[in-house]
């Protein structure tokens, strides 16, 4: 297995993954889209998509923002979001080589935290998080801004 900067011709593979069930649901975006999104987030320093390969099948991928602060002397932070790996590959250690990868990232980039939310319904997420090293800390809170 590879994990790789996610690329243009990845799209449709990566959608399909936020497809499942717990993720969006089968409601995702249109290809069209997707591009014009991946487009942009290539315009940012250090945010990217990355995707989980195994013989040229993408079988997961995960979004890293590395972000500078004015805070904690300027040490940066990082956030993994939309962790997501095929149904059928999960518990083979693809979630857990993909947040190494994340973590390992973040690290050479000098963050002093890697951070991530979980719905506090994925009970398994949590479980699996804290096996790899991630603790509970304080409260994630949310206000939805489109209905």
């Amino acid at each position: 297995m590879q994990i790789r900067p996610a690329q243009t011709d990845d799209l449709p593979a990566i959608l399909q993954l936020y497809a499942q069930p717990g993720m969006d649901d089968g409601s995702v975006l249109e290809l069209a889209e997707a591009e014009e999104i991946i487009a942009r987030i290539a315009h940012y320093p250090n945010y990217r998509i990355f995707v989980a390969v195994d013989h040229d099948t993408v079988i997961g991928s995960y979004a890293l923002l590395i972000m500078d602060n004015l805070a904690h002397r300027g040490t940066p932070s990082a956030i993994v979001e939309d962790v997501v790996v095929d149904p059928q590959r999960q518990g083979l250690g693809i979630g857990k080589q993909m947040m190494a990868h994340a973590m390992e990232m973040a690290r050479e980039a000098g963050c002093y935290k890697l951070m991530l939310s979980s719905n506090a319904k994925r009970e398994a997420a949590h479980a699996f998080y804290e096996s790899i090293g991630f603790s509970r800390h304080g409260y994630s809170f949310r206000v939805d801004l489109v209905n």
